[in-house]
């Protein structure tokens, strides 16, 4: 069983900005530093409402099984892309590449953006209404050596500052789509008992539908929120 790193050992400092936060599973198990692992969420657990849930996983664990060993990290930001949304995939109703958005909530729904970026998204509302949670970014934990080798990238900061990089350093791709994320399984969602710290709120990054909507939710003062800083006050 992989053995979970203490979260203060990889938070960057003023005086240290970019620790390089060893937390591989040897080093982890070399100098003992552990906490409790993840309780997996249960799908009860989960609101519904699709801006709900958004907020909700803040704070949250997404947990990456590979061959190489675990790793994820803690949510830190968000985007509520709910029913009749004009920016969200599923306005158009359901079609063979989307229809993981239609899933009872808690399922991946995972795309390629760009044609050289995937998406992690979770699932929301109930089983045929496409609605979705994008995963905009996660605070590392445990496994950063796993994700420096996929990044080809050693700043612990922009490891997974964005939802392209998130996916690139847990080496998500269309494989993982529709795959239940309440469950065990090579992706899942848990939660440590941590309660998150104070959550922000602004518009969404990169759409030009519904640009407006304040539908995006963040951890303030957080060094792994993605965006510019006028979005992250």
């Amino acid at each position: 069983m992989a053995r979970w790193p203490a979260r203060p050992n990889t938070l960057p400092t003023r005086s240290n900005p970019d620790p390089r936060g060893r937390v591989g599973l040897s080093e982890w198990d070399e100098i003992g530093a552990t906490v409790v692992r993840p309780r997996m969420l249960d799908r009860a657990e989960m609101p519904v409402d699709t801006g709900q849930l958004a907020r909700f996983l803040i704070g949250k664990m997404l947990v990456r099984i590979l061959a190489e060993g675990v790793a994820g990290g803690r949510i830190v930001e968000t985007e509520a892309y709910g029913i009749g949304d004009p920016a969200g995939h599923a306005y158009r109703g359901i079609t063979p590449r989307n229809r993981a958005l239609f899933l009872e909530r808690g399922h991946a729904y995972v795309y390629l953006a760009y044609g050289s970026s995937f998406m992690l998204n979770v699932s929301s509302e109930t089983c045929g209404v496409g609605a979705g949670v994008l995963i905009r970014a996660i605070e590392p934990t445990i496994g950063i050596t796993i994700m420096e080798r996929n990044r080809g990238a050693q700043r612990v900061r922009d490891l997974a500052r964005g939802p392209g990089r998130l996916c690139e350093a847990l080496g998500i791709d269309r494989r993982l789509d529709g795959i239940a994320l309440c469950q065990a399984g090579p992706l899942w969602l848990g939660s440590d008992g941590q309660a998150s710290d104070e959550i922000g709120q602004s518009k969404r990054i990169g759409i030009t539908r519904a640009a407006d909507s304040p539908l995006r939710f963040y951890v303030r003062g957080n060094w792994f929120v993605s965006g510019p800083q006028a979005l992250n006050r």
